[in-house]
């Protein structure tokens, strides 16, 4: 009995040698020239400082905010319960604040949402119409329509080449600039997490700059991965309009203008227009 026991042993004993050895061996440690998953990147805090403060419409409830051909252009819009409210595309008089008023839309069927100028063409989004309307950008006469399946239509911008728009999600959809059509859409994370919200659009040197919604945050995103890697804090820009004028709402707007490098930002019925010069 003990010799079959002894080699019964030594059978189970390789056995489990050999289990060993081929358990390690799936279970190796990367070769130094595997690649890796690179480490999620830190989001990089932008600072500001003050170059100038301009008046702004308080009556405008600010949804889209850009420059075109140096003119500083707004649209806004109307909700039911700010019956002072319009929804239009206008210029903005940075002396003033006034708005030269370029096309109305009947608040009672249309919430004007963000806007984008592009191939000689302004777009422009409503809220929950699942509609947008396109202009000439000299004489703003209508020249057409076009739907989109996305549920609401938030904020505008573009690259040079497709419309982007938002809607209020995680979401950024880009659209083609000759069909009107979706053509992609980009998931906006931070640190692996969604960014909800993401309302008025601008895009600036290569990266999709994006207010979040009842936040006082602006996040600077990659568009070649959606992730955010700059994150700029208006809080106490926040503070001082509040302060002074309480019925303003949230922060919403930004404009880059291209001949000095700065950004032009505002709010939903914001007394003032801050322009911004931002470092990171």
């Amino acid at each position: 009995m003990y010799p079959i026991l002894m080699n019964k042993i030594v059978v189970i004993l390789c056995a489990c040698l050999l289990f060993s050895c081929s358990e390690k061996k799936e279970k190796a440690p990367a070769q130094p020239n595997t690649p890796q998953a690179p480490a999620e990147t830190p989001t990089t805090a932008l600072h500001y400082t003050i170059v100038n403060r301009y008046p702004h419409d308080e009556m405008a409830f600010t949804e889209g905010f850009l420059f075109h051909d140096g003119v500083l252009f707004e649209s806004t819009g109307s909700p039911d319960n700010l019956p002072q409210t319009q929804s239009f595309i206008g210029s903005v008089d940075l002396k003033t604040g006034k708005i030269n008023k370029k096309v109305e839309l009947d608040r009672n069927v249309y919430f004007g949402e963000g806007i984008v100028f592009l191939n000689n063409k302004v777009y422009q989004l409503t809220y929950k119409n699942q509609l947008g309307f396109y202009y000439d950008a000299k004489s703003f006469k209508k020249l057409g329509q076009f739907t989109y399946t996305n549920e609401e239509g938030w904020g505008m911008t573009t690259d040079g080449n497709s419309l982007i728009m938002s809607d209020g999600t995680h979401q950024l959809t880009y659209l083609d600039a000759f069909t009107l059509k979706p053509s992609k859409t980009i998931t906006v994370t931070e640190k692996d997490f969604f960014v909800q919200h993401l309302n008025e659009l601008e895009y600036i040197n290569g990266f999709i700059y994006a207010n979040i919604w009842l936040t006082n945050n602006i996040v600077k995103i990659d568009p070649q991965t959606g992730k955010v890697v700059g994150k700029l804090d208006l809080s106490n820009l926040v503070y001082e309009v509040k302060s002074a004028h309480p019925a303003a709402a949230e922060l919403n707007g930004i404009a880059f203008n291209k001949d000095n490098g700065h950004v032009y930002v505002t709010g939903k019925m914001w007394p003032t227009i801050y322009e911004l010069a931002i470092v990171e």
